[in-house]
């Protein structure tokens, strides 16, 4: 059973038994502070919300109102000994589901409204009103079970995200290929995987070419095609062919369970509105219970002592703050649920209240905004000169290199020639001998462009970077090398601007080539040059025009992530440092999900203040109507507790899926980007 667990986040005011462990995966704390990892093997089947006619936690409420339903009957039809007694053991099968919970608190020093329920249900038969204490009983525990039960549907969707790992996975031994728990499987171990299996743990595919669908990690509906040498995530599933994977991780820790573990954390710890709405409930029980006694000890000087006692135990239940305990954390253990399972995964709940209020979304440029790959666009000759040969004399001389331009070159002209006397000078470029003829290759400050010189100012100007090709002592050619825009990019700027949410961008490239970009994307506040510290400095500062997010994907980002309001880590292609500062990881790169993410936020904070001002609606309505007498003790326990109900209700409609947001249309063209500096 979930029951308790479900509940955890409300028993701390309701007044349940807070002693189960949670049903989601997370890391145990050993000694020391050294984190136990994620064992799928022991988690990955997901646990089952049962159906209501079998979970017990549901059945002994309904038996308690069958009950209650038939001692009513009974007293109708004017047999009063036997309705007294059915309705005596109504009140004994209700109050079972919180009573003894709330005595074991009571005896730690712990009060919840369970004890305010237990109270009043007490009183009232002392006053003869068992029917009373008995519909208060069944009120309580069904309200109480419906609220776990919400809960525990929240929390499958995290579970959902473990079965997607293999019980067991193939991995090839030199005596031949064995199949082994997934909890065996070790860093290097070579893991063969068929068409149509799913992946038990990260890898680069070592042999074989496929297609990997990962849309249930990543929330990306195309499938990517691998080959030798490409990351393969954990809970991917494998196309037509059948590939061998050397596992970069363990089956016990890699980005799936990592996911589900930063999840489980985001449940364990409340956001500023949930700490807002315990500030208000803790306090208010003891408040409850000392005006209970006031009104009651108020009566005694009057004609009818018991009258107000009544009263009392009528006001006590007014004012239980229940509703007010749960109307946060049911929303947030929703939304977070719903993010993770199309690619968002939020570390707590306090970042997904500051997600839902971001009003400036600061970019990083490389990495982020364009797809850190270099490629040549456009190649420019001089007179008499083959474009080919410019390429080939170039690829020559980058082929002993191992700067970023050279991948570009050589994915150009991916066959060069054996070059003789090869130099590489840093900062400037590279010298050699291809077929005789000397060769130099490098940026214009070292390389003269000649009669080029006017193409080469203009595709700076377009944001290339630009490498000089001289073959005999003669420019022969430019090469224009850009790191080109995510084809989804101005379409995700294009949706914050639609939900009013101004965009900067931050990078440390040269003004020129940060603002061809910007232009191209739709970002119009441009911050270039910016060292891992102006970047942090420069969140820091954008913090007074109101909740600041960053996202970022690399080490030199991960000083702006901390120091954001909300640090947005691209986790798919991010820096370990980058995800551990973030207060949010994507787990795909699709950079619409960015705007989706804010959209689900903010409605999920919509829901968050309906529910607190309903709640507190519930009691400073209902505290009045009991202290006159216009509302019995009945008619208040079920206003109320229809009223906890309804609260819950709203908050699991945050569990909805990403939000369609117009405006958004997948973008397949590359649209140019910003250049790289060598």
């Amino acid at each position: 059973m979930l029951r308790h667990a479900g509940a955890a986040v409300s028993r701390e005011c309701c007044g349940g038994d807070d002693t189960q462990p949670s049903p989601v995966a997370s890391p145990r704390t050993l000694q020391g502070g050294e984190s136990q990892v994620v064992d799928p093997g022991a988690l990955a089947a997901p646990v089952p919300t049962s159906r209501w006619w079998r979970d017990r936690s549901i059945l002994v409420p309904l038996g308690a109102g069958l009950l209650l339903a038939l001692g009513y009957a009974l007293e109708w039809s004017g047999a009063g000994a036997a309705a007294a007694v059915v309705l005596a053991a109504s009140l004994l099968v209700g109050a079972s589901t919180f009573v003894p919970g709330a005595v074991r608190r009571l005896a730690r020093g712990r009060l919840g409204v369970g004890l305010l329920m237990t109270v009043a249900a007490v009183g009232a038969v002392l006053l003869g009103h068992v029917g009373e204490a008995a519909a208060l009983a069944f009120l309580f525990s069904i309200a109480e079970a419906l609220e776990d039960r919400a809960m525990d549907r929240a929390k499958a969707g995290l579970r959902s995200l473990l079965s997607l790992v293999p019980e067991t996975a193939t991995v090839s031994r030199l005596s031949g290929d064995e199949v082994v728990p997934v909890a065996e499987v070790r860093e290097l171990d070579l893991l063969v995987v068929r068409a149509g299996e799913r992946l038990a743990t990260d890898g680069v595919v070592a042999q074989g070419r496929s297609s990997m669908d990962a849309s249930a990690v990543t929330g990306e509906s195309i499938p990517v095609e691998v080959a030798p040498g490409d990351a393969v995530a954990a809970g991917s599933i494998n196309g037509s062919g059948t590939l061998l994977v050397e596992a970069t991780a363990s089956g016990t820790e890699n980005s799936l369970t990592t996911i589900v573990r930063l999840v489980e954390q985001a449940h364990q710890r409340k956001g500023d509105r949930a700490r807002v709405a315990d500030r208000i409930a803790r306090p208010l029980v003891p408040a409850v219970l000392v005006a209970a006694a006031l009104v009651a000890l108020g009566g005694a000087f009057t004609d009818d002592p018991g009258l107000w006692v009544e009263r009392a135990l009528v006001v006590l239940v007014a004012a239980s703050p229940c509703a007010l305990a749960i109307a946060v954390p049911v929303t947030v253990i929703s939304a977070i649920g719903s993010a993770s399972r199309f690619g968002v995964v939020i570390t707590s709940g306090q970042a997904f209240e500051r997600l839902g209020a971001v009003s400036v979304v600061a970019f990083d440029k490389t990495g982020t905004l364009t797809q850190n790959r270099p490629t040549v666009v456009e190649v420019a000759t001089a007179d008499g000169i083959d474009r080919d040969a410019v390429l080939e004399a170039a690829a020559a001389l980058e082929a002993r290199s191992t700067h970023p331009l050279a991948s570009a070159v050589l994915a150009a002209h991916p066959a060069p020639p054996v070059v003789d006397d090869a130099h590489e000078l840093a900062g400037q470029g590279l010298t050699g001998t291809v077929h005789g003829a000397a060769v130099r290759v490098g940026s214009p400050r070292w390389v003269d462009p000649g009669l080029l010189e006017e193409r080469c100012a203009r595709m700076e100007a377009d944001g290339m970077t630009v490498v000089v090709v001289e073959v005999g002592g003669r420019p022969a050619g430019l090469l224009g090398i850009r790191d080109e825009l995510r084809p989804e990019a101005a379409a995700a700027v294009a949706g914050l601007h639609a939900q009013g949410i101004e965009t900067v961008m931050l990078t440390g490239d040269n003004p020129r080539t940060a603002a061809a970009l910007a232009r191209t994307v739709g970002i119009a506040d441009v911050r270039a040059q910016q060292l891992p510290t102006d970047k942090a400095a420069a969140v820091d500062a954008l913090g007074a025009r109101g909740v600041t997010a960053m996202v970022g994907d690399g080490i030199n980002d991960a000083p702006a992530l901390a120091t954001a309001g909300v640090g947005i880590a691209m986790g798919a292609t991010g820096s370990a440092a980058a995800v551990e500062s973030a207060d949010v990881t994507f787990t795909g790169s699709d950079l619409r999900l960015i705007p989706q993410a804010l959209a689900h936020a903010r409605r999920g904070h919509v829901i968050m203040t309906q529910n607190i001002v309903l709640a507190l609606l519930v009691v400073v309505v209902l505290v009045p109507l009991a202290l006159t007498g216009t509302v019995a003790l009945a008619g208040v326990v079920l206003v109320h507790e229809l009223a906890e109900v309804l609260i819950i209700a709203n908050g699991v409609r945050a569990s909805r899926g990403r939000p369609a947001l117009p405006g958004l249309p997948a973008a397949d063209v590359p649209v140019p980007a910003t250049a790289l500096t060598r």
